[in-house]
C-alpha cells in the first residue's frame, strides 16, 4: 500500500523519535512516509534499521540538520525534492529536539543563555514556519469556515520544564516555555485556517521497549507516544487538542 502522505520528525533519536517514526510508517497505523531528521547520521541510520526490522516497507528517509535556519531550510528544500516523496503532501510535522542546560546562574553567561534560546526555541520557530508553509502549499489556504480542509497536524514535544522548572534549570526552563507559548500563538492563529497545532508535556522517561517497566506504569513505551501523535493527528476540527500531559502512571505529578 503506497503511502497517504507525508510526516517530517525533527529529533528522530533512538527512543521516542524510533516509537513516533515507527507508528507513523507503518502501514497499518499511519501509512505515512517519514522524513527523518536529526544531527547525526549514526543516529538516523540507527533509527531506519530499527523501523525497519518490524516494517521493512516503511518509506523513511533521512536528512542530517541542525536546528539552524539555514540548515533548516535546506532540509525542508531537500525533502521536497526528494523522489520517495514525490506527490505526497505534508500531513504531520513534529518538533521533538532533545534539548537541555543545567547550570548555576552565577556561572551562566549571557553568551551560552542566548545559544541555548537560539538553538531550541529559533529551531522551532523556523521549524513551525517552514511546516506551515508546506501545508498551505499542499493543501491551499482556504479556511474552515469557507470550506477548506484540514492542512495538517503541528506537533511539538515538551517537558515539564515548559511549565515549572528546578534550580540551575534558567535557559532550559526559558527555552521551553518559550515553544509552548509559541505553539499557544500559533493554535490561536493557525486553527481556523486547518492546522492542528499541539504541545505535548512529556514528564518522565520515555523507551523504545515494552518491557516491565511499561506494565508497571515506570516508563513511558515509545510506540505509545507515537499512537497518541497519530491520535491527534486523527483528531477532526469539531475536537483539536491543544495541550496534553504525557506521563507514566507511576510518575510524580
Amino acid at each position: 500500500m503506497p503511502p497517504s502522505g507525508l510526516a517530517i520528525l525533527i529529533g528522530a533519536g533512538p527512543n521516542t523519535g524510533t516509537g513516533i517514526a515507527r507508528i507513523l510508517s507503518h502501514a497499518s497505523h499511519g501509512n505515512l512516509a517519514v522524513a527523518l531528521l536529526a544531527r547525526r547520521p549514526e543516529s538516523l541510520n540507527e533509527v531506519v534499521s530499527t523501523v525497519r526490522k518490524g516494517s521493512p516497507d516503511a518509506v523513511l528517509e533521512t536528512f542530517a540538520t541542525d536546528t539552524s535556519k539555514p540548515s533548516l531550510e535546506n532540509a525542508f528544500k531537500d525533502i521536497r525534492k526528494h523522489q520517495s516523496f514525490k506527490d505526497l503532501k505534508l500531513k504531520v510535522a513534529i518538533y521533538s529536539i532533545k534539548h537541555s542546560s543545567k547550570k548555576p546562574f552565577l556561572e551562566e553567561t549571557r553568551e551560552d543563555f542566548e545559544d541555548s534560546l537560539n538553538t531550541y526555541v529559533g529551531g522551532a520557530f523556523t521549524f513551525a514556519q517552514e511546516s506551515l508553509k508546506r501545508f498551505f502549499a499542499d493543501h491551499g489556504e482556504k479556511g474552515l469556515a469557507e470550506g477548506g480542509e484540514k492542512k495538517g497536524t503541528l506537533i511539538f514535544t515538551g517537558t515539564l520544564g515548559a511549565l515549572r522548572c528546578s534550580a540551575q534549570f534558567a535557559a532550559y526552563g526559558a527555552g521551553r516555555a518559550s515553544v509552548r507559548q509559541l505553539a499557544q500563538t500559533l493554535a490561536r492563529e493557525m486553527s481556523e485556517k486547518g492546522v492542528h497545532v499541539v504541545h505535548t508535556i512529556a514528564n518522565g522517561s520515555i523507551a523504545d521497549a515494552d518491557g516491565e517497566d511499561q506494565e508497571r506504569g515506570r516508563k513511558m513505551s515509545a510506540d505509545a507516544v507515537g499512537e497518541t501523535y497519530l491520535w491527534l493527528h486523527n483528531q477532526k476540527p469539531c475536537l483539536w487538542t491543544h495541550e496534553l500531559d504525557m506521563r507514566p502512571a507511576c510518575e510524580r505529578f
